[in-house]
């Protein structure tokens, strides 16, 4: 990761114009348009402490317009031991997904990868726009891929390597997660750790990024997900 000081930005203005971004549609760098009417679906504030960074809205949140409005949305609040009010507080509570819209489905019927386009043009401003972070829960490969470089070992390797990450010096503090889509049953049953050990972790990081004194900074702009 750079250490290198980014500008601070407006996030509701930044946020704004990434609603009103067509690239992927209109002007596609990898591979072939977006085959739908693209809608960013982002959630945060200047205010925020905690930052879900994920992969890209699904079917339903691009229908809504609303981020993890899901089953996948209701296992991450579980895990995060939050309310529905809590998750959608935005003066709280930043989700800045790796893809800011829904990418198509592929040919099994899951979700295609976040668009390539995406975070290298809205990522660093996005991020600059939360100066008040306290953690950021980096969900999934291309969200820890960006935040924290890739891992030869994988999501695996990344998420249980959680003491090293959460213990490191980078400020805003980081915990990486596995998604909480239904498809990632069997790896909770094969890594029953992470139910065991991270999770009462996360809901007290959680609970006390969401209560104590601001923090400090913001989070610097990692590599970007070249693969994803």
């Amino acid at each position: 990761m750079s250490s290198a000081p980014v500008l601070q930005k407006d996030f509701a203005q930044t946020a704004a114009a990434l609603r009103a971004c067509r690239i992927c549609r209109d002007a596609p760098r990898f591979g072939a348009p977006l085959p739908h009417e693209p809608r960013p679906v982002v959630q945060g504030s200047g205010s925020a402490r905690l930052l879900i960074a994920s992969q890209a809205p699904g079917n339903r949140a691009h229908r809504s317009g609303v981020p993890f409005s899901d089953p996948s949305g209701v296992r991450l609040r579980a895990w995060l031991g939050l309310s529905e009010a809590a998750f959608y507080d935005a003066t709280k509570v930043a989700i800045l997904p790796m893809g800011a819209c829904f990418p198509g489905l592929d040919a099994k019927g899951g979700d295609r990868p976040p668009r390539r386009e995406c975070a290298p043009a809205w990522r660093a401003d996005l991020l600059a726009g939360l100066p008040q972070l306290d953690l950021i829960l980096v969900i999934g490969q291309y969200a820890q891929a960006w935040h924290l470089g890739r891992n030869p070992g994988g999501l695996t390797e990344t998420v249980a390597g959680w003491r090293d990450v959460l213990a490191a010096s980078m400020r805003p503090r980081i915990l990486p997660l596995p998604h909480p889509s239904w498809r990632n049953n069997g790896w909770l049953r094969k890594n029953p750790w992470f139910e065991a050990e991270l999770l009462p972790v996360l809901r007290a990081e959680v609970a006390s990024a969401l209560t104590d004194a601001p923090g400090k900074g913001i989070a610097a702009r990692g590599p970007s997900p070249s693969s994803a």
